[in-house]
């Protein structure tokens, strides 16, 4: 094992234990109509989006804002949209997504970590927006011994029926989160002393970098990459080696191959 990059000794406080595509269809994971869209913000079911239709603000405009006020996105689309997506051909302007699992919290994957006896390993999507790579995502996550995979409010994809199939059973035993915001996100998880690592062609190879103690591997967008404020604020970065002309692997790939890196450190 390489020695730890520079800062790596450096104390935290606390511990770490304490447009739509039509993949994103599935009748079973959609709630349609105003009632029963009410209903279920009520209820506090998990939803990850509500659509709407501008024709139908007049009556859906409440729960629209309800929805906002929930941290719930609300998106405007065309209503012919609505009806290629809706079941039921009643939708009545709005439609909500639900997520196919509950969303857990901070303190539940670190409680898993712990009761694994194991330093946390955690996977933050920066704005992973295609819910299929998001699956794939926490699949490799599941089966690389991840703790939990944390994703943003906005501008990520949800665990949408897509997200699901592509995660091929994992959402039943890896713990996701959704926090305000990445950034957010590695600024209490920094307070909490794990260190974040920010995947990034400019950072250090993750073959001379010690990823054993108790981290979270930050993975961002194909188009994007990771968003400036949160490289900065990572406490560093690392790449994957590259001999061949194509600039970067899809994120879901990058993932797999910094998460089995991080195995190998760990067990082999």
């Amino acid at each position: 094992m390489a020695n730890p990059p520079h800062g790596w000794e450096k104390k935290r406080r606390g511990s770490a234990f304490g447009a739509m595509p039509e993949a994103e269809r599935a009748d079973e994971n959609l709630i349609e109509g105003k009632n029963a869209v009410a209903e279920a913000l009520r209820s506090g079911r998990e939803i990850d989006k509500i659509l709407f239709s501008a024709a139908s603000l007049k009556t859906v405009g409440h729960i629209v804002a309800e929805a906002r006020r929930l941290g719930i996105t609300a998106q405007e689309c065309d209503r012919r949209k609505l009806d290629k997506l809706s079941a039921t051909g009643a939708h009545q302007g709005v439609i909500a997504m639900c997520a196919a699992a509950d969303y857990k919290t901070l303190d539940d994957v670190l409680a898993l970590a712990e009761s694994r006896g194991e330093p946390p390993l955690i996977v933050l999507c920066d704005c992973i927006t295609d819910p299929h790579n998001l699956g794939a995502i926490i699949r490799t996550a599941e089966v690389s011994g991840a703790h939990g995979v944390m994703i943003p409010k906005r501008r990520s994809a949800g665990l949408n029926a897509a997200c699901a199939k592509a995660a091929a059973g994992a959402l039943e035993h890896v713990p996701v989160v959704k926090c305000q915001s990445t950034l957010a996100a590695v600024q209490e998880l920094k307070e909490r002393g794990v260190f974040v690592f920010a995947a990034d062609m400019g950072g250090r190879s993750m073959y001379g970098t010690d990823m054993t103690g108790a981290c979270a591997l930050v993975i961002g967008s194909e188009g994007e990459g990771i968003s400036a404020g949160v490289r900065k604020e990572a406490d560093f970065t690392v790449s994957i080696p590259q001999k061949g002309k194509i600039p970067s692997l899809n994120a879901s790939n990058a993932a797999a191959v910094l998460l089995y890196e991080i195995y190998r450190q760990r067990n082999v």
